[in-house]
């Protein structure tokens, strides 16, 4: 896949996936605005997060059943453009949700592009391609909190909604003009049949480890992405908007990461690194829980954390594709609820236990999900480590003998 083409994946699935993070550093306005308690604030960022369940389950498996997945992306992009428009000109906190839900229902398209990024990949760079594009959707999350903040401060939270609907917009008319089409070597499956083999995944070793360590993985990302904006907002920073949205940058520090990540995987250490950036993310609440006292180690924390995030998600989704080359997008569709469902609950944790107990508790909490997030790993790692992995590239045999060694 040529580089400006990757690129171009990579920054469709970070617009596409901004819409849902952009409300976390504008939560206080948002609130204020739409009449919601301050304990209620995680349902504005939870609300995209059902959504996005919701599509995961329902739209992601279209991937594996439509002939070529370039018409697919470019409708789901327009859908979810409109639900950015709706949520912009919300009156009502129930409508802003309904908008949010949509967009954040067809913000799935970032799992499409995925899949079709594994398609079209030869398999001695699929590491890699997915490893870059999804560099865009960190990217996208962490970007769209300083963009959203700038935006915030000089016109208002309506405007980052606007503006981010009119790139969907723009890149849903580029994408069926500049992308190449797949050559599909199975026919593709019908949408029935691609629903119904969903639950057979949960039966897989390999996939459930993956999906629990997702869960917690991105359960600890949402507890510092979504109530982050609460303790800089009060004593002693006093932080704006805009000041709070460039913690982003930060993270994007930690999100470069992930093309690195890539070529890991590629080289056959997919397993070892997702280990220990695990305990990397248990390490970095440590510096984390410091806000109080600390703006520096904070930033520092915030790096280390992304670039964990950024490791474990590009060595799962690598080992999955590899493991399910068949249907892509329904593996990597059902892996993502794991993602869901946790930055679900880490949005309505964080900002619940940020009112009873401050921001050590939310740190307890984030740290106790990394925790378990490793666990997970272990459960699930230990077995693949004794068995070596096989670099992508390194022949037909062993490309056709991983599946069954990761799976075992």
């Amino acid at each position: 896949m040529d580089g400006w083409r990757r690129l171009l994946l990579a920054v469709l699935c970070g617009v596409a996936v901004a819409g849902v993070y952009a409300a976390q550093p504008v939560l206080s306005p948002m609130g204020d605005s739409l009449g919601l308690p301050e304990g209620g604030l995680g349902w504005i960022v939870s609300a995209g997060q059902f959504g996005y369940l919701a599509g995961l389950v329902l739209l992601v498996p279209l991937g594996d059943v439509v002939a070529d997945r370039r018409r697919l992306i470019a409708v789901h992009l327009a859908i979810t453009a409109g639900g950015l428009v709706l949520t912009s000109a919300a009156g009502t906190a129930w409508t802003a949700f309904t908008g949010l839900a949509l967009a954040g229902m067809f913000a799935v398209v970032v799992q499409t592009v995925v899949a079709y990024a594994a398609s079209v990949s030869d398999p001695a760079e699929r590491g890699r391609n997915i490893g870059v594009v999804t560099s865009g959707v960190v990217t996208g999350i962490l970007g769209a909190r300083v963009v959203a903040g700038l935006l915030a401060e000089e016109w208002g939270w309506r405007s980052v909604y606007v503006v981010l609907g009119v790139l969907v917009l723009g890149l849903a008319a580029l994408v069926p003009r500049v992308l190449p089409p797949e050559e599909r070597r199975r026919r593709p499956a019908g949408y029935r049949k691609a629903l119904v083999g969903l639950g057979a995944l949960f039966g897989d070793r390999l996939f459930l480890t993956r999906g629990l360590t997702a869960f917690f993985l991105f359960a600890s990302f949402g507890t510092l992405w979504s109530g982050l904006s609460l303790p800089l907002a009060e004593a002693p920073w006093h932080l704006s908007e805009s000041r709070t949205g460039l913690f982003g940058i930060a993270g994007l520090a930690g999100a470069l990461g992930a093309a690195r990540a890539g070529r890991w995987a590629d080289a056959g250490r997919a397993v070892p690194m997702a280990g220990f950036a695990l305990a990397l993310l248990l390490v970095s609440w440590v510096a984390i829980a410091q806000l109080p006292w600390s703006l520096g180690l904070l930033v520092t924390g915030v790096v280390l954390l992304d670039l964990a995030v950024q490791v474990v998600q590009v060595s799962n989704q690598h080992l999955l594709t590899r493991a399910h080359p068949e249907r892509t997008s329904s593996v990597i569709g059902v892996y993502m609820i794991f993602y869901s469902l946790g930055s679900a609950l880490g949005a309505v944790a964080t900002t619940s236990v940020f009112a009873a107990h401050g921001w050590a508790g939310s740190s307890a909490l984030g740290a106790g999900f990394a925790a378990c997030a490793l666990i997970a790993w272990a459960a699930g790692g230990g077995r693949l480590l004794r068995r070596p992995e096989v670099p992508s590239g390194a022949g037909t045999r062993g490309q056709e003998e991983m599946p069954r060694a990761e799976s075992a």
